[in-house]
């Protein structure tokens, strides 16, 4: 048996990742990633650069991609919980424009494994939360895009505080005005 179950999500090419975890009274052990084990699932990615982030309750962090170099991500929350989303921007998807979205947490361990041609995004549901993520490209800040967190028809969780965007995410075209589709 593998140490890692890779449930297909309502969006081909994502998953919800669940690693095999080892617990004790000492705590637990967990592998969180392994390319053999990727590989054989048919996910087979190089991954190049590992991402963290920081936030507290409400920051709405989305949704983002990159155009030239779109990023194939693993992603999983360390500590708290958050609303984990991708949008499929694929030209000639069935599922252009859907979305699937995951609660990811420190406690559930689950993975969500985003293919390229996503847009890409998580609202933090606890108090706090660290965010990390594994990228099959490098970040190209002159490349990045985006649209609209509230224009793809998201079910976001409530959280009893108000939502904490950038400047950068409040300018993003609606996902009906984004004039970008990726073609992979």
């Amino acid at each position: 048996m593998g140490k890692f179950k890779f449930n297909p999500t309502a969006i081909e090419g994502m998953y919800v990742v669940e690693p095999q975890v080892f617990g004790d009274e000492r705590g637990y052990f967990m592998e969180t990633y392994s390319a053999e084990e990727f590989k054989e699932a048919g996910l087979d990615y190089d991954f190049v650069q590992d991402n963290q982030s920081s936030s507290r309750k409400g920051v709405l962090r989305g949704l983002h991609f990159q155009k030239t170099y779109p990023q194939a991500k693993l992603v999983r929350a360390i500590s708290g919980e958050v609303f984990d989303v991708a949008v499929d921007l694929r030209a000639g998807s069935p599922t252009y424009g859907k979305w699937v979205g995951e609660l990811l947490s420190a406690e559930n361990h689950k993975q969500l494994m985003i293919p390229r041609g996503f847009a890409h995004g998580f609202l933090v549901v606890s108090d706090t939360a660290e965010f990390v993520y594994k990228c099959d490209d490098i970040y190209h800040p002159e490349d990045e895009g985006g649209v609209m967190y509230d224009s793809c028809g998201i079910e976001w969780p409530e959280v009893d505080v108000e939502l904490t965007l950038s400047e950068k995410d409040l300018k993003h075209p609606r996902l009906e005005d984004l004039d970008f589709k990726f073609n992979l």
